[in-house]
């Protein structure tokens, strides 16, 4: 049984998701679809990036992933078929596989060419769905493509760090349903750069000198019956190993989330400070 993940800013309101479905269906009776999501920020490349990363290691090798995010057709946006860690990937070459293998590069990568074959307006439909329902069926990626060893490369979304080593700059990447803010900053960068220091997080006009590891650590010697965290700020590495500012018992309904109440969006600045002191008050983590 094949099994194909979408992941797409469609969202669910049009036919565009069902009209996939039914393709692939159409294709391969059998097949085994699993949306991961489809409420991706439109062309939001680097949120497609963050929710991929994320989620495609969960699945079993062999998973063909077709990601409709910003996948017209141009002379600047090809469409590229790849296998990375044994997964492979249906994507236009727009920077998003670029963030997704910054650890692994793909085993192989072809520029799909069978679009004089296909009249179409809708690419996800008629051509990413042929190409991994062929993949499915066992079929080499060379015939469905060009072979190429490069593919567009994003450079902007890394955090930097000043010369003297006192100073990380980051930014937003994410905003997910609770309005956690999720920052380009990792908990091994902080730990190689901070080496131990005391450090200050700035996120606006707010600051923060600690990063919990889970999110009920700032309710640490409270009663369970104790509530009067919720709505609190507070940093943290998240499971993905990124800084988050976040909202303790965060609700975008009811109390809010770091994005609406520390006014916290997409590319914001996050900037961590280091200082001689070397007497931490924190715990450094690995």
């Amino acid at each position: 049984m094949s099994l194909i993940t979408l992941t797409t800013d469609f969202g669910t309101k049009d036919h565009f998701v069902g009209a996939v479905k039914g393709a692939i269906y159409s294709e391969l009776e059998n097949a085994k679809i699993v949306d991961i999501t489809h409420e991706i920020t439109p062309f939001n490349i680097t949120e497609t990036a963050y929710i991929l990363k994320n989620s495609y290691k969960s699945f079993p090798k062999g998973t063909i992933h077709i990601v409709g995010v910003d996948s017209e057709l141009s002379e600047e946006n090809k469409h590229i078929a790849l296998e990375l860690d044994g997964h492979f990937f249906v994507c236009p070459d727009n920077g998003l596989i670029s963030m997704i293998a910054s650890e692994i590069h793909p085993t192989k990568i072809v520029e799909i060419n069978i679009h004089d074959r296909i009249e179409s307006s809708f690419p996800v439909l008629d051509v990413f769905v042929q190409v991994a329902c062929f993949i499915a069926r066992g079929g080499n990626l060379t015939v469905i493509g060009k072979e190429i060893t490069e593919f567009k490369k994003l450079v902007e979304i890394q955090p930097k760090v000043n010369h003297t080593q006192n100073q990380i700059i980051g930014g937003v990447i994410y905003v997910d349903n609770y309005g956690n803010v999720i920052t380009n900053i990792s908990k091994k960068m902080f730990n190689d750069i901070g080496k131990g220091r005391i450090f200050k997080v700035t996120a606006r006009r707010y600051s923060f000198n600690k990063i919990f590891t889970k999110y009920n650590e700032i309710t640490r010697n409270s009663s369970p019956e104790n509530h009067q965290y919720d709505g609190q700020k507070l940093a943290i590495f998240n499971a993905a190993g990124l800084l988050e500012i976040a909202i303790y018992r965060s609700n975008l309904h009811t109390v809010g989330g770091a994005s609406s109440l520390l006014g916290l969006e997409y590319r914001d600045s996050i900037i961590i400070e280091f200082f001689k002191d070397s007497t931490p008050n924190f715990s450094p983590l690995s």
